[in-house]
């Protein structure tokens, strides 16, 4: 499996991602500088990292948004490559409108920087396919703006298409319906909040991120 992890000013976590990445499929990825329009040839799995890009100014992931590899990134999703956005990622994806909804400032206007307990909501798609339906796993958080907001009718739609992949299993950020990562219509492009790249070495205390990893390798 060929990956790529996309980095844009500010990124802080792309180095964390292409080792879950090596890790997981024995292969370096690519380190894709966000001013590239292309993508290198063949590219299975794509990774935008967590981080503040730009400094997070405007607004979470709007500026990255209009980075040029955004198009390709697109394009590649809309030809079946699998996207994985990860915390400034999944604001990234959202703002692309690769994924709906958007990220707001946390409810209780505070940075939350620990391990959470998450459900896994769809155990079927490509990134969960190692765990257990409404299995309880820890993945840290770290984020101000991680507080998930869409119309209801969005949120009806999402839960009726299986397309929630995680929910908060307690109270984090007063995202609506404790939604942590949600899924794109077609099943290859997973935003979430949670830094499942954190979670993914012995080392770090659990390995219940590394088994999205393994999941994605075996695809």
């Amino acid at each position: 499996m060929k990956t790529a992890v996309i980095v844009f000013p500010g990124s802080n976590c792309d180095r964390d991602l292409a080792v879950a990445f090596e890790q997981a499929t024995g292969h370096k990825p690519h380190m894709v500088w966000h001013r590239e329009t292309q993508l290198p040839d063949g590219i299975d799995l794509i990774g935008v990292p967590g981080g503040f890009s730009y400094g997070d100014y405007l607004r979470s992931g709007a500026m990255a948004a209009q980075s040029p590899v955004m198009r390709a990134v697109s394009e590649s999703a809309a030809k079946g490559a699998y996207v994985l956005g990860i915390c400034n990622g999944f604001q990234v994806l959202t703002e692309t409108g690769l994924l709906p909804g958007a990220l707001m400032r946390n409810a209780g206007i505070s940075f939350v920087c620990r391990d959470v307990k998450l459900s896994v909501a769809n155990s079927q798609s490509a990134f969960t396919s190692r765990y257990a339906a409404d299995e309880e796993i820890t993945i840290p958080v770290a984020h101000h703006d991680g507080n998930y907001f869409a119309d209801a009718a969005t949120l009806d739609r999402l839960e009726g298409e299986g397309r929630v992949a995680f929910r908060y299993a307690e109270e984090v950020n007063g995202s609506a319906r404790n939604i942590a990562g949600v899924l794109n219509e077609a099943g290859n492009v997973l935003g979430m909040m949670p830094h499942p790249e954190r979670m993914s070495e012995a080392a770090h205390g659990a390995l219940d991120g590394k088994r999205l990893f393994d999941a994605l390798a075996s695809v």
